[in-house]
């Protein structure tokens, strides 16, 4: 009898149920064929691993391109001008150069001091083929000595090379530095290729955390074991493929590190689901093939539900429409596909090898049993939030709004060798420059102009150059330069304040507003500004623009997939909201440490300075990718509890019991992997990895601990609402089976047969 407002009856309903039904039976039939040829094949799927790690590893040794060590935004003014410096042949000044910054007490006219400076420079020429040294003892250019005479620099322009070879001869040049001693001297080198390599890789640090959570964790040296080789395996492929994709696209030379940092984090956790899912069919009872099948058709497909989210939250980048966004985004989807690989296939194989020693060489604990859930702390203290949902809802908003503050004064631009620590030598440099030729002399704006039908006129350029050095802001202008033969003449304008400093920013507005349309019209110049700070106003100005299309269209993603899964309008509504909350309050977390510089002595980048342009939208397709991850394992349990039992305050205590450890296993891991980036040298690694870290601290506890259950309680059966006629429509998708997390269900036997 056809009965309810949904009417789903009659032969046409009952046919789509069939085939709804058909279509999960496939779905469940791939995954355990999967599992099924891992664990008879096993031998070969993880010979073939390791063939495949041998021979990507061989390929990207031998045909591996260069990475690229810079940003370019077509159609921006900066970008106009480099491209007329680069045209005309000239050194566009800001690429592969470095200094010899010197500072003596007696002076930097010592004779002693003279003739230690021009015996350096004189071996880093012989030592070093394609080095051009300019002296400040050279005839013309005593500019390059401040005032006062106690601190000077000579200039070092490096013909094109590969990166390996500026390191190569950066580590030459500073064996020269060393072996020069002179007393009252001190020589620091400036300049990118001087910046001093971390002396630990965070990626080993990242592991050993993740080593030491997952034997708490699992209490078992093998079951640890299994996260740790997956993960190594995916990087290991993902970082030689990436190094073969720089042959077809300019990969930033960041893009390795971002994409092992993802990859530890997300080939770590998607193991754990596995490994714990089939240590849970062991304790069951069965046998391990069973345990494997059920592992990969449950945990398994949750895992790559997670991968495809993330995946498809990383191909947003490509809505932001930069050459560089792309390759960095292609580098993080390589890595975690591959990854996702190696936990649907490697994992089963190693688990067939294993079968019921998983738990061997383990360490002493009271292993979990079946039906323990009401026992958990997770079910108390899911009771608890329960109990108290307003004050739970209402604190825990509260906090992320306050984290979320300082996200109202967010400014991008780009870090510099001023936010590297006073360790370093190239940081030191830095400050020398700084403090014999002011706050802005380490990074000159750029001003081209460009005459019509020959090189600009004399008097056209005397009256730029006297315009721009009236202008408020600026400290001193250099005298214009024809450049060779070409049409083309450069201005140095050097500002009274720091690269990245706001007043820059403010004064690279003021030029292109106010200064130099006036100049243009009257001379018929082409004036245009680059360099360090008007490239990271074009570039801070272009991400400004695009970023809300790109929010807009992972939300927007986010909200139908989890519209799909669930069959609800405001589970979806909701899971946006609190996600767009955790990571705010993770934005304004980051921003008032590297921004602001809150915990300097902790965080140890050197000195507070802008975000990196780059950093929000990239953080953002990430983050919301991996707690969508999250908020998927979570409520797919709860709506099972509540499908099953029509008792919404117990759906949500249940599925907090039931995923609470391995969403917190996993969430520590990542927070640890993440974290350890933080330890690093790199400016803007150590603010990606603590992005990353904040956010799924966050997430993990405020949100899902506090929030979610809150939310859902005050909600009740409206959590599960759509309309009827939207619900006809809908695939139906079953990201994870019942039993998941090894508890038992009433109906279970039926289900699973």
């Amino acid at each position: 009898m056809c009965r309810g407002r949904r009417r789903r009856c009659g032969p046409d309903a009952h046919a789509k149920r069939i085939n709804r039904h058909n279509a999960a039976h496939t779905r469940r039939i791939a995954m355990k064929s999967i599992a099924q040829f891992a664990y008879r094949r096993r031998r070969y799927v993880v010979v073939g691993w390791i063939l495949a790690l041998v021979g990507v590893f061989a390929l990207s040794g031998a045909f591996g391109g260069e990475f690229s060590t810079e940003f370019k935004l077509p159609g921006s003014e900066s970008q106009k001008a480099l491209d007329l410096l680069k045209k005309s042949g000239v050194n566009d000044r800001t690429g592969h150069q470095g200094q010899v910054v010197f500072e003596a007490q007696q002076g930097v006219q010592d004779p002693a001091v003279k003739q230690a400076v021009e015996g350096l420079l004189g071996d880093i020429r012989s030592a070093v083929p394609g080095v051009e040294t300019i002296s400040p003892y050279q005839p013309g250019k005593d500019y390059q000595i401040a005032k006062g005479d106690k601190i000077a620099y000579a200039q070092l322009n490096f013909s094109d090379r590969n990166y390996e070879k500026y390191t190569d001869d950066a580590d030459v040049i500073k064996g020269l530095r060393n072996n020069v001693n002179v007393p009252g001297l001190r020589i620091e080198l400036g300049g990118d290729m001087f910046a001093e390599a971390p002396a630990l890789s965070s990626e080993f640090i990242g592991i050993i955390a993740a080593i030491i959570i997952l034997l708490i964790a699992f209490g078992s040296v093998i079951a640890m074991g299994l996260p740790i080789i997956t993960a190594l395996f995916g990087i290991g492929i993902g970082v030689a493929i990436i190094g073969l994709l720089t042959n077809v696209m300019a990969m930033p030379n960041f893009t390795t590190q971002l994409a092992a940092m993802i990859g530890i984090g997300v080939g770590i956790d998607y193991a754990l689901l596995i490994v714990s899912r089939y240590r849970d069919g062991l304790r069951e009872g069965m046998e391990p093939r069973e345990a494997i099948a059920l592992s990969l058709d449950t945990s398994g497909r949750a895992v790559l539900f997670a991968g495809v989210t993330v995946v498809i939250s990383l191909l947003g980048m490509f809505l932001m429409n930069l050459d560089a966004m792309r390759a960095v985004s292609t580098g993080a989807i390589v890595a975690v596909l591959i990854t996702m690989l190696a936990a649907l296939t490697l994992v089963p194989a190693i688990l067939g090898f294993a079968g019921r020693n998983i738990d061997k060489f383990g360490l002493p604990h009271r292993p979990e049993k079946p039906g323990e859930m009401h026992r958990t702390i997770w079910w108390r203290w899911s009771r608890v939030i329960q109990a108290h949902p307003w004050p739970a809802l209402i604190a825990s908003v509260a906090v992320l709004i306050v984290l979320a503050i300082p996200l109202l004064s967010l400014r991008l631009g780009f870090g510099d060798a001023g936010n590297r620590p006073e360790s370093d030598s190239s940081r030191r440099a830095y400050d020398l420059l700084s403090e014999g030729f002011g706050p802005g002399f380490n990074a000159p704006l750029l001003v081209v102009a460009q005459g019509k039908n020959g090189p600009p006129e004399s008097k056209d350029l005397d009256t730029l150059a006297s315009r721009l050095e009236s202008t408020s802001g600026v400290e001193s202008v250099t005298k214009p330069e024809v450049l060779g033969n070409s049409n083309l003449a450069l201005i140095n304008v050097f500002p009274t304040t720091g690269p990245q400093a706001e007043d820059t920013t403010d004064l690279v507005h003021r030029l292109r507003k106010e200064t130099i349309p006036p100049v243009k019209a009257q001379t018929g110049m082409d004036v245009l500004t680059t360099g360090l700070a008007p490239g990271a106003v074009d570039f801070s100005d272009y991400v400004t623009d695009k970023l809300p299309i790109f929010i807009g269209a992972v939300l927007a993603l986010s909200f139908l997939l989890l519209l799909v899964v669930f069959h609800s309008v405001v589970v979806p509504l909701k899971a946006v909201i609190m996600n767009m909350l955790s990571i705010s309050a993770a934005f304004g977390a980051m921003i008032a440490v590297f921004q602001w510089g809150w915990f300097d002595f902790i965080i140890g980048q050197g000195k507070e300075g802008p975000i990196e342009a780059w950093a929000p939208m990239m953080l953002f397709a990430i983050i919301f990718g991996l707690s969508m991850d999250y908020e998927v394992f979570l409520l797919t349990r709860v709506r099972e509890e509540y499908d099953r039992t029509g008792d919404n305050a117990r759906a949500v205590a249940d599925g907090l019991a039931a995923t609470g450890r391995v969403i917190s296993a996993a969430a520590a891991i990542m927070v640890c992997v993440f974290g350890a980036f933080v330890l690093g040298e790199q400016r803007d690694i150590k603010l990606f990895g603590f992005g990353l870290a904040a956010a799924i601290f966050i997430d993990a506890t405020i949100v899902r601990l506090i929030l979610v259950p809150a939310a859902m309680e005050l909600m009740g059966r409206a959590n599960w609402w759509a309309p009827a006629w939207l619900v006809r429509y809908l695939p139906t998708i079953r990201v994870e089976g019942a039993r998941d997390r090894g508890w038992p269900v009433a109906g279970s036997a039926s289900e699973a047969s």
